[in-house]
């Protein structure tokens, strides 16, 4: 989906690239707000049963977690990617925890998690503290603890909930942005996210700054996105992160 981030990974046969956003290399913050812990697999063929099921089940399950406050199973575009057509295999399971200790139970000690990861021929885990927020999400906005980034890693989403008259005339115009999303100088990890088919739609990504993020956002496809999308959200949120964690597999990267 359109990204208006100036507002606001089984593992592959061959050996997946290293990323430079190890967990040694991300700032240490120590503040108050929510914390993110956003789960991407790619299912394991053996697991597609397991995989559907988590659509069935829904959010529920991540809310009985000790300390969560808010979350969403997501799929993704083909390939961990954007546009129309959804990947059969890969997803996203958003969950906000109410602290940090919360998000690293989660993480550590979760039965959910521990499915994740058997069921997974790819797993990445991402944690990130939100510092801006605008917007919301079914009415509910992260709770905002972290200070500005300096330097460093940064992380952005942005989602949205596309109004069904104007859906047939959002798709083209985000199709440019997107591409040069993936393509972006200093855009380590980016994913498209769908809470439901066409109209409830988001976008994760993971940057080496500020400085590159806000680039991307000066960019021709993306500011010809935003011209183009005005008016076309019923209900929208952008939040930017301070990267805590990432670590594991996504899309033959290696994080952490």
């Amino acid at each position: 989906m359109t990204n208006e981030l100036s507002i606001a990974a089984g593992a592959s046969q061959q050996a997946p690239a290293a990323s430079s956003l190890s967990s040694e290399a991300l700032p240490r913050v120590t503040a108050g707000g929510d914390v993110l812990v956003l789960l991407l697999i790619d299912v394991a063929p053996a697991s597609r049963l397991w995989g559907y099921g988590r659509f069935i089940a829904g959010r529920a399950p991540a809310r009985r977690e000790p300390g969560a406050r808010f979350a969403k199973q997501l799929g993704t575009g083909y390939e961990g990617g954007f546009g129309l057509r959804p990947s059969a295999t890969r997803q996203g399971l958003f969950v906000l925890f109410e602290d940090e200790a919360a998000a690293d139970a989660f993480i550590g000690h979760s039965e959910l998690v521990q499915e994740y990861r058997r069921h997974a021929r790819e797993l990445c885990i991402v944690k990130a503290r939100p510092y801006a927020a605008r917007g919301t999400w079914d009415g509910q906005q992260p709770r905002v603890g972290a200070p500005a980034p300096v330097d460093g890693p940064v992380a952005a989403l942005t989602r949205a909930s596309i109004r069904l008259s104007r859906a047939h005339r959002f798709w083209p115009n985000a199709g440019p942005s997107q591409v040069s999303l993936e393509r972006a100088s200093g855009c380590r990890l980016a994913v498209g996210l769908g809470e439901a088919p066409f109209l409830r739609q988001a976008t994760f990504s993971v940057w080496d700054s500020v400085a590159a993020m806000d680039a991307y956002a000066r960019t021709g496809a993306h500011q010809r996105a935003i011209q183009a999308s005005r008016d076309f959200f019923s209900e929208s949120m952008f939040v930017r992160f301070v990267p805590l964690a990432i670590e594991g597999v996504w899309k033959g990267r290696r994080y952490g």
